[in-house]
């Protein structure tokens, strides 16, 4: 059984620990925001200028001003804040960052990730995502384990273009939980059910 969309936020929150600033990425990297409750001790960064952002709000409770980078309504916990997107990149460049949390369409053996644009198709930007994998102390990655055409996105080398070298530390898929190791990946946990056969042998492994 693979993991959730929800289940792989879960799984992506227990990497989170207190006194930490965490950056959440668009898509399933928002949805880590709605498991670090109010004791969690942590601040979320969104770098369209929001430090100490909350989980999405009930229908009741939705400002359209208070937005992510995503452009989704947010929360802001009791002692955020908000400044322009200056001072919030500042805070990236900085090294104020010690946890970002971003998606993937391909993630090399190295740590390579290519995660901002699929050349013919339609870019809106790149975001913060270069500054953080730069930036960030830690990056961390959620993304499903295979495309919808069924091609691993753990490869020996991007074939996309680059948000980043070397910068990944952890990956966090639907069957589980890998490492770049250079030479391939390391399994650090697999989700209920899953074995080391369902992973396939079309992705270099660096325990094999």
């Amino acid at each position: 059984m693979v993991w959730s969309r929800d289940e792989m936020a879960l799984r992506a929150a227990k990497e989170v620990t207190p006194g930490m600033t965490v950056n959440l990425g668009i898509g399933i990297p928002t949805l880590v925001a709605n498991h670090l409750g109010p004791d969690a001790q942590v601040m979320l960064h969104s770098e369209n200028g929001l430090l100490g952002m909350g989980p999405f709000p009930y229908e009741d409770n939705v400002d359209p001003l208070i937005i992510n980078a995503g452009k989704q309504t947010v929360t802001i916990v009791d002692g955020g804040s908000t400044f322009d997107s200056t001072l919030s990149f500042a805070m990236i460049r900085g090294g104020h960052v010690d946890l970002a949390i971003l998606g993937a369409m391909q993630v090399a053996a190295n740590g390579d990730l290519a995660n901002w644009m699929i050349p013919g198709g339609l870019v809106t930007g790149m975001g913060g995502a270069m500054d953080l994998v730069s930036g960030a102390r830690r990056v961390l990655v959620i993304s499903r384990f295979r495309t919808k055409k069924g091609k691993p996105k753990l490869v020996p080398r991007c074939t996309l273009p680059l948000t980043g070298v070397g910068c990944v530390d952890r990956i966090i898929t639907d069957v589980g939980v890998f490492e770049p190791r250079g030479e391939g990946f390391a399994v650090v946990e697999l989700a209920p059910t899953i074995t080391r056969a369902d992973l396939g042998d079309d992705v270099a492994w660096a325990d094999h």
